[in-house]
């Protein structure tokens, strides 16, 4: 089964679009942890227990893992999800030229999706798109605010850039695996990525804890999918999941601490369907 197949069919079973972020800093992981023999994997695979009720998909960040403990961790984590059936695309922005990209590439061996960088041009990207059974998310309109610099500029055709990477997702979408990364933070530009490609998948990042709008993830960030009574795409939250335990009444106890990511997961999901 194909990514988006597979991600179809777990919208539609677990009636939700939640991406939960799997981002463990440690400055962050509770106390009671801290004497686990790999503390990150620990935490997630007690988030994990909590949320996937809730999760159509699982996105780790890769920058919480580049340590041996931390790949250990996420490979990990990523066979525990996959023991409850959650697709886990992983936020890498990886891209790059010739062998060092078809390197990159074969971390698709063990996770079902990952997020790239176009900077570099389709050649950069092909070894990715040549994964016809893996997702590939490319970096459109980014939810940080310094995202403007480079992605706001105009061409000389008159489009800005993010519009123009939208286009060549499309033109690259050849195996219908691409989908795109656009903030919720900037709905105007949600709304206009989604009338250029209606038919490319979002993963929409933001709308946790920087604030990104809900009702506009939701109306802009999903696209039909064929053969599916399902529209698919992805809306992530990191932060306001994994660690709404530490606003919790008893956050040093562990079941209080994980149940209030159940909690949020929860929450957001009923949020987001009220708009789908």
């Amino acid at each position: 089964m194909r990514f988006f197949e597979r991600l179809a069919d777990r919208i539609e079973r677990v009636d939700s679009v939640v991406s939960v972020g799997l981002d463990p800093d440690p400055n962050r992981i509770p106390e009671f942890l801290a004497d686990a023999d790999l503390p990150r994997w620990a935490f997630n695979r007690r988030v994990i227990d909590a949320t996937h009720e809730h999760a159509a998909c699982y996105k780790p960040n890769a920058a919480f893992y580049e340590d041996a403990d931390g790949w250990h961790a996420l490979e990990e984590t990523v066979a525990y999800a996959a023991g409850k059936d959650v697709p886990v695309l992983l936020d890498a922005k990886r891209a790059d030229i010739g062998n060092t990209t078809r390197q990159y590439a074969e971390v698709l061996e063990w996770v079902d999706a990952i997020t790239v960088n176009p900077y570099m041009g389709r050649d950069s990207l092909q070894p990715f798109l040549d994964r016809e059974e893996k997702g590939v998310f490319v970096l459109c309109r980014t939810s940080n605010p310094g995202g403007s610099d480079l992605q706001d500029l105009e061409l000389a055709s008159g489009e800005p850039v993010y519009e123009r990477v939208a286009a060549l997702a499309d033109v690259w979408n050849a195996n219908g695996n691409v989908g795109l990364v656009v903030g919720a933070t900037t709905p105007d530009e949600l709304a206009a990525v989604r009338e250029l490609v209606p038919e490319i998948p979002f993963l929409v990042p933001g709308v946790g804890a920087q604030g990104g709008d809900a009702e506009t993830a939701v109306e802009h960030g999903l696209a039909a999918y064929p053969n599916t009574d399902v529209d698919v795409g992805l809306v992530n939250s990191s932060r306001g999941i994994v660690f709404a335990g530490e606003e919790a009444p008893r956050p040093d106890e562990e079941a209080t601490y994980f149940g209030a990511a159940g909690d949020a997961a929860k929450r957001l999901k009923r949020r987001l369907n009220r708009h789908r």
